[in-house]
């Protein structure tokens, strides 16, 4: 790859290893980043995704830790650390994405306290404790860019508990964008509709009905795709966002406006 506008740096993308996040990696890498690729159990996927990116002339590698449990973030770092050594790069990191995340369908009249657990534990805890240890390895003008969901502006009855864990990460992104902005770091939210994944193929491959609601919803008559969403994160992550921190920036297509 050549000089791209993220050349010197080093990302790390949770749940790199399908969907947005592969995307992220992915677009990261063509910027030139060193992207290491997190993933919780499926190592084949993870390892495509690296594969995928040296093809291309890009930098990876996969980074395993399960999320949720205790000691997640402490497994993760450090594993990211010893690799990046490993590959080369300076101790530290420059770019945060905070991508991985679990999505039970569930109405609250269905939830129970184990899959209520779960969720917060994944999409709200982990990245909590992930970036707080970060925070020491992220150089100063670093970005940490939080993935949300429509959800938290759009009532979804059958998904309560996980549009909360997104209106948390919300509030996470505001609060911390003014906690590190003297250390000349962002930190954003990008927040994407219904979106062409793993998560979604049931109703968008199983379902013609299901996919023409969610062609509907997007101003744009279509559904998201992961590329959609992948360049926004570029765009935060680079150095033409400097001046935008505190945001959730929506990715949505223009969803339900």
């Amino acid at each position: 790859m050549g000089m791209g506008s993220l050349t010197g740096k080093t990302a790390l993308v949770t749940g790199g290893s399908r969907g947005i996040g592969r995307a992220a990696a992915e677009r990261l890498a063509k910027e030139g980043a060193l992207v290491a690729v997190h993933y919780g159990r499926n190592e084949a996927a993870a390892e495509e995704v690296v594969k995928a990116i040296r093809a291309e002339g890009g930098a990876a590698f996969a980074v395993k830790a399960e999320l949720g449990v205790h000691g997640d973030a402490e497994t993760l770092w450090s594993e990211f650390d010893r690799q990046a050594l490993d590959h080369g790069a300076a101790a530290g990191l420059d770019i945060l994405v905070n991508n991985a995340g679990v999505a039970p369908r569930a109405s609250i009249e269905e939830t129970t306290r184990e899959v209520f657990d779960e969720v917060f534990a994944v999409n709200v805890r982990a990245p909590f404790f992930l970036t707080q240890q970060g925070l020491k390895r992220l150089r100063d003008g670093g970005r940490i860019i939080n993935v949300s969901s429509g959800t938290a502006r759009i009532a979804v009855p059958d998904a309560l508990a996980y549009s909360m864990t997104k209106g948390a990460v919300e509030i996470l992104t505001r609060t911390l964008a003014q906690a590190v902005g003297s250390r000349g770091i962002t930190v954003n939210a990008v927040s994407p509709g219904i979106t062409d994944t793993d998560m979604t193929a049931g109703m968008l491959h199983g379902d013609p009905a299901g996919a023409r609601m969610a062609a509907d919803m997007s101003a744009l008559g279509r559904v998201g795709q992961p590329g959609d969403v992948a360049d926004v994160i570029a765009f935060l992550a680079s150095d033409a966002s400097r001046w935008v921190t505190g945001q959730v920036v929506d990715a949505s297509g223009g969803s339900r406006l």
